[in-house]
């Protein structure tokens, strides 16, 4: 395999395309992002436009891509995948060739159909479903890992260092939720330890206590649950209302300041590194404190990443074509804040990784032990 070179942006500042040798090209280059402004998960939306808001002013302010400013247009699709077929065709109307988003996997879905067939560059900090990678889409690209390897990474600690005597998984029958619970089961099994219950919920429900009380009979004393945060809260405080007594695992999804108290002290949470805490992004996290944003969200990081990515890519290619765009992706390697990041011919970060986090009631968390 031939050598993948950095990309460094400041390097490649000094290649801008200028007209008259000072003043700016005309017009701006245009980067939907694609996110959930409103609905039940629009936490995921403020961390990934916050990510990418901060990223694209400081290239801005660095003199943009190809002598243009890089044009944010926000778009929403509540993360809800009946909504956001919409938001891409509207991408194709307005003639974006370039997409930030979308944050949820089953929103992203449809609208990576749209994407790939307008040859439109789609880069996600937050979408895990491995369904992603095997489309074979040519302009995919995510600054976040999957699925496959989430969900090992929990299976790895629970029968490892947990070591529960009956496990339970749950999950909330979306992609994300289903394709993370099954990684999960089909891990555990593998190493011997065969959960007693595999139950599915439905989204919007807000009374599962026939659930905790299955789980209270058959003698739980673990829960992993795949799914988003607001029925994972549901969940945590029932379970604690009905003294279940069972410790509580989640995905990235279940990491957002709403899950807090009592109930959500000690659950344990899958995420990235948390990359706020590298000395070679301080200023950077200086940069989100003044904002009054917080650097070490689940997404923040990796939504800035792929900001960077993008902007480097066009910077490289030294087009806004996004077929050559998409090809500067795959052949490079990227200096971000998430450190050197490379693609798989898929899309997918090739060194990507899952840490395990303790959650506290305070919404802090803690390296697990």
């Amino acid at each position: 395999m031939k050598m993948k070179k950095t990309v460094v942006a400041a390097a490649l500042t000094a290649a801008m395309v200028l007209i008259g040798g000072s003043a700016l090209a005309q017009g701006t280059i245009k980067v939907a992002v694609a996110s959930a402004i409103t609905g039940p998960v629009a936490q995921y939306g403020d961390m990934h436009r916050a990510g990418v808001h901060l990223a694209v002013e400081q290239a801005n302010a660095e003199g943009g891509a190809l002598g243009k400013k890089i044009e944010i247009v926000e778009m929403d699709d509540a993360c809800e995948p009946k909504q956001s077929p919409a938001v891409a065709n509207r991408v194709v109307s307005d003639k974006i060739k370039f997409v930030l988003g979308h944050v949820c996997s089953g929103s992203f879905k449809p609208a990576a159909q749209i994407y790939n067939e307008n040859d439109i560059v789609m880069v996600s900090s937050s979408a895990t479903s491995d369904d992603l990678s095997t489309y074979g889409y040519k302009t995919f690209f995510r600054t976040i890992g999957k699925d496959s390897q989430q969900g090992p990474a929990a299976a790895e600690y629970i029968v490892s260092k947990a070591k529960p005597k009956k496990l339970a998984i749950v999950h909330d029958k979306q992609t994300y939720g289903q394709g993370v619970a099954t990684q999960v089961r089909n891990t555990v099994e593998k190493k011997g330890l065969k959960p007693v219950m595999f139950e599915a919920i439905n989204k919007g429900d807000t009374d599962y206590s026939a659930l905790i009380t299955k789980m209270k009979r058959a003698g739980v004393d673990f829960v992993y649950y795949g799914g988003y945060h607001p029925e994972l809260i549901i969940l945590l405080k029932q379970a604690h209302d009905q003294n279940l007594g069972a410790r509580w695992m989640g995905p990235e999804g279940a990491a957002v300041s709403d899950v807090k108290g009592d109930s959500a002290e000690g659950l344990l949470v899958t995420l990235p590194p948390d990359f706020s805490k590298e000395p070679a992004n301080a200023k950077i996290v200086e940069a989100f404190k003044a904002k009054r944003q917080d650097p070490s969200g689940v997404f923040v990081m990796t939504s800035y990443a792929a900001a960077q990515v993008l902007i480097d890519a066009i910077k490289g290619a030294q087009s806004e074509d996004p077929k050559k765009v998409a090809d500067y992706m795959h052949k490079n390697r990227f200096k971000t804040v998430l450190g050197d990041v490379e693609f798989t011919p898929e899309g997918d970060w090739a060194t990507a990784r899952f840490d395990i986090f303790v959650w506290h009631k305070d919404a802090s968390k803690t390296l697990a032990p």
